[in-house]
């Protein structure tokens, strides 16, 4: 990967809809060079999908959260199972240190936040942390020009 490609792969960061013609002006290449980087990187599983990132209504507030778990080894996969079957789980790492886990969750208010939490206190230890905003949000750090 040059350049350009961390180029073109900055601008679909900041708007994945955006034209190939217009990212190939910005870039200095042609269309048809520009769609043939991407499709390499398509196939060579740098960019990995598109997707629409959704931001809840300013109506609503959602309560986001951290929460860290530490578990047993043996409780491995009930932890996996029960965040792929929670819709409010966004992410789940695995991590080095004092826990196991840390899961990125978005709920509705603070007793749906609860009710995770509880749930994930019948698998290991918790600590929760709320997120109060994002300064900075980048799913890839490093691209940027």
């Amino acid at each position: 990967m040059d350049e350009l490609d961390k180029r073109i792969l900055h601008l679909l960061q900041k708007n994945a809809r955006m034209p190939i013609k217009d990212i190939a002006r910005e870039v200095a290449l042609t269309s048809p060079a520009v769609s043939a980087r991407i499709r390499k990187l398509e196939r060579d599983g740098v960019i990995a999908g598109y997707t629409v990132v959704l931001r809840a209504p300013k109506s609503q507030t959602p309560v986001s959260a951290l929460i860290s778990v530490a578990n047993q080894p043996a409780q491995r996969q009930e932890l996996l199972q029960l965040a792929a079957s929670l819709p409010s789980v966004q992410q789940c790492y695995h991590v080095t240190g004092s826990y196991s886990f840390i899961i990125k969750v978005q709920c509705p208010d603070m007793e749906a936040l609860e009710h995770l939490i509880t749930a994930f206190q019948k698998i290991g230890q918790t600590n929760t942390q709320l997120i109060l905003s994002a300064p900075v949000s980048r799913e890839l750090p490093g691209l940027a020009p």
